[in-house]
């Protein structure tokens, strides 16, 4: 069973997958690239998840970190140990994704799915005791990967990650969300 680190965009799943694959030893298998490899992004971005599920398959040892985004929708509880989904304030992201040039739409898109806690939600549903969230805003890495470093060892330490309530008591639900 894997190690899965997972989240929204511009969270820091690479960089922080990288480093616990230094420490730990283990061998990466990144979702995006078999999906780009295997040519599955169809002409609107979207994958063909069912494909990537079983390519996937194949892939998954006792010795893999797994990272991307499509994580909840492509693995099965079994082949999981554990899945770590980094949350990151939506504040923090508009900057992230202004950097990769990404447009509007998809900036809104993106930062609405962190606000909303869409890919939480979906890996709490599929993978239920064996997810955990982590906000790594205003976190230094090095804090990042103690963190993850502890859930994975004592399988303890999720956090409680709510930035609706935040946008809503900043009142920028209009600034987030189209009316």
């Amino acid at each position: 069973m894997s190690i899965v680190i997972t989240g929204n965009p511009g969270v820091g799943k690479h960089t922080i997958t990288q480093l616990i694959s230094d420490k730990m030893n283990l061998s990466i298998i990144d979702i995006n690239k078999i999906a780009k490899d295997s040519e599955l992004f169809e002409k609107n971005g979207d994958v063909d998840v069912e494909i990537l599920e079983k390519i996937l398959e194949s892939k998954i040892s006792e010795n893999n970190i797994i990272v991307g985004h499509l994580a909840p929708y492509v693995l099965r509880k079994n082949q999981v140990k554990i899945v770590i989904v980094l949350r990151r304030s939506p504040y923090d992201l508009i900057s992230v994704y202004e950097d990769r040039k990404y447009n509007d739409v998809k900036i809104r898109d993106n930062v609405g799915s962190e606000i909303l806690g869409i890919i939480a939600n979906d890996a709490m549903g599929k993978f239920q005791e064996k997810t955990f969230q982590i906000n790594v805003s205003g976190k230094t890495i090095a804090e990042i990967l103690q963190k993850i470093m502890s859930i994975i060892m004592n399988e303890k330490g999720n956090e409680e990650v709510d930035w609706l309530e935040l946008v809503r008591k900043n009142n920028d639900l209009g600034k987030f969300f189209a009316d």
